[in-house]
């Protein structure tokens, strides 16, 4: 028996020194907890935190010092979610406002539709003090926008329409408003007027305005959606591309590329540095005197910086930047750059200060797309040991194997947060894949270096072909029959169990890791036996699902206005009306729908569950009285 109870920590002990990934993964399971509570945890959880934290520290003296670590970093996942909130507090919007609206120009993108938008900070609203308003807000504008685009930096002002960021939109799918608050967002809405230019840019925006004039140049240069395509990933300016061309990248799961994200910033400083390193080594006087390694690692790590900040350091930028910063830290240090410790690292400094990206599909694809990478790259890299391979084939299959690996890590996490997959995704980027990392991106950086001598033309002719392939590829696979499959939506806790059976199974080691297959498999069989609910209902009635009843009796009845007596007693379910009948049954007024949002109706066997959306128990939620809802 003492055998058996030691066999942990002896196990745990073998491989001390393997277990730093292990710490990323604590992290995650704390936030992902703390997401997942239906109330919003007060000072007395934090302090009962706080003590778990100074118990399992106090276990790192003795065997079991690697379970009070993983302890401790669950722990410190909650701490870090509570420390955010009390950070990011700020009002949201408490009821619909249309009036003047002042602001400065923050950013400024496109909406789905394609309208224009601006999001103002330093925000004034008529009537409302300034401690009440919003930290930012987000206009759209409607109509065809006469003038030239808002510059970051200027004070403008219209007559907007806004209201507070609403929530999701049924019970489980995305939640705007939760973002909205950890992005200090706190209202959106629209305008039908022009902007009126209050105030020129002040130096606090000089990198929104560089941006903004280097997307402009190269849109000069490079015409249509290849130009957009190309500002987009060069700057993270993707206002100038059309809703056609948005579309068929996101149906052909290139959307990935035109983001700013670990796959962009890693060609681009993975370029400079080659460039460098290599070009060091051809000046004889220089190689010989300095360490070319480390001074293109440098030069590399304030490309990245400057890359961070020209792109609008966004959530999906900074991650990339951590990931890529840790790596060339590692460099100057002597140390593996590419390593699952190096990820463990960038992904605790991420968890810490922005807990709230783990919910993140940007956070989760990157991540998993990383890891997926290095272990599989570890493997082939096994394999071609001692084995004579042509460079060609070498290369050619690595580029294969990236885009393989890389789609199959990514695709349950696509699949949970748009509920679609790309069947045709793995092709796209098969063909796109080594264009955007042999040409567009080198180009681009060969074009920055260019401009400064006025040599830019010939790469950014190059890099317009390549952006022309890209968007090619994109429209005739978009365009291909199935080309998007839809799937049900599934809950995180199934997310969640996934996760961890494939992150164990990869940072395991031995044959114990196959056992993290088994919970995986188990998730991915309860999310194909996943069904939507019988019904959707929103205040404007019936929004979908599937047709239900009972013998003897309708299902259920919707209609505007007075209902008739007697309505309760011949159905289950009425939805819409304001009045209440006699009889049993679940009766869904607009009045109910305001406060609940929209209700999702599930079947458990023979009975019939009702879910809000809106439960007004977390801070970014307002606060709203749920009634009891359920059928009889």
């Amino acid at each position: 028996m003492q055998a058996l109870m030691a066999a942990p920590f002896e196990a745990l002990e073998a491989r001390r020194g393997r277990l730093l990934p292990f710490l990323a993964v604590a992290m995650g399971i704390g936030i992902g907890v703390w997401f997942a509570l239906p109330w919003e945890p007060g000072m007395r959880a934090y302090a009962g935190a706080v003590a778990g934290l100074c118990l399992c520290l106090a276990l790192l003296p003795t065997r079991a010092a690697p379970l009070g670590l993983f302890g401790a970093f669950v722990l410190l996942g909650v701490l870090a979610c509570g420390l955010r909130v009390a950070v990011m507090g700020a009002p949201m919007l408490e009821r619909d406002y249309y009036g003047p609206v002042t602001g400065r120009v923050v950013e400024v993108d496109r909406s789905q539709s394609g309208a224009l938008r601006v999001t103002l900070d330093r925000v004034w609203l008529s009537g409302q003090p300034p401690e009440a308003a919003p930290r930012r807000v987000r206009v759209s504008l409607q109509g065809d926008w006469p003038g030239p685009e808002p510059v970051p930096g200027e004070v403008v002002m219209t007559t907007a329409f806004l209201s507070a960021p609403e929530g999701a939109v049924e019970p489980g799918s995305f939640d705007f408003r939760q973002m909205a608050f950890f992005e200090g967002l706190g209202a959106v809405g629209y305008t039908r007027v022009p902007l009126l230019w209050w105030e020129e840019a002040a130096d606090g925006q000089a990198v929104g305005r560089l941006r903004a004039h280097l997307s402009a140049a190269i849109r000069a240069r490079i015409e249509g959606d290849a130009g957009a395509f190309a500002a987009g990933v060069l700057t993270g300016d993707r206002s100038g591309l059309s809703v056609a061309a948005v579309e068929a990248l996101r149906d052909s799961s290139l959307a990935h590329l035109l983001a700013i994200s670990g796959m962009n910033m890693a060609i681009l400083v993975g370029f400079t540095f080659g460039f460098l390193r290599y070009g060091l080594a051809l000046v004889p006087p220089v190689a010989l005197r300095v360490n070319g390694k480390k001074v293109a690692a440098l030069v590399s790590l304030g490309v990245a910086c400057f890359y961070l900040l020209l792109s609008g350091a966004n959530v999906a930028t900074e991650r990339a930047f951590i990931m890529v910063a840790v790596m060339l830290v590692a460099v100057l240090m002597d140390r593996r750059a590419l390593t699952l410790r190096s990820v463990a690292v960038a992904g605790i400094i991420l968890l810490a200060w922005q807990p709230e990206a783990l919910l993140s599909p940007g956070f989760q694809m990157s991540f998993a797309a990383t890891v997926a990478l290095i272990a599989g790259f570890a493997a082939l890299t096994g394999w071609l040991a001692g084995r004579q391979v042509p460079w060609l084939l070498r290369v050619g299959g690595a580029a294969v194997l990236a885009s393989v690996v890389g789609g199959l890590a990514t695709a349950p996490y696509a699949a949970a947060h748009f509920n679609r997959f790309t069947d045709y995704g793995l092709l796209a980027n098969l063909l796109t894949g080594p264009v955007m990392g042999l040409v567009v991106m080198p180009a681009g950086a060969l074009a920055a270096l260019g401009a400064l001598v006025g040599l830019e033309g010939p790469p950014l002719w190059v890099m317009a072909q390549g952006c022309r392939w890209i968007l090619f590829v994109a429209h005739e696979v978009a365009a291909l029959e199935g080309s998007v499959t839809a799937l049900p939506a599934t809950s995180g806790g199934v997310l969640a169990v996934l996760t961890l059976g494939l992150i164990f199974a990869v940072l395991w080691t031995g044959w114990v890791r196959w056992l993290g297959l088994g919970p995986a498999v188990g998730a991915l069989m309860v999310w194909a036996g996943a069904e939507r609910p019988v019904l959707l209902v929103s205040e404007g009635g019936v929004v979908g699902g599937r047709v239900f009843g009972f013998a003897g009796r309708t299902g259920f009845l919707a209609e505007a206005g007075v209902l008739p007596p007697g309505v309760c007693a011949r159905v289950d379910l009425v939805v819409g009306g304001d009045g209440v009948g006699p009889g049993r049954c679940l009766w869904l007024s607009e009045a109910v729908l305001a406060r609940t949002g929209t209700v999702a109706i599930v079947q458990e066997g023979d009975d019939l569950r009702v879910i809000a959306t809106e439960t007004g128990m977390r801070v970014w939620s307002p606060p709203v009285v749920v009634p009891e809802l359920r059928l009889p």
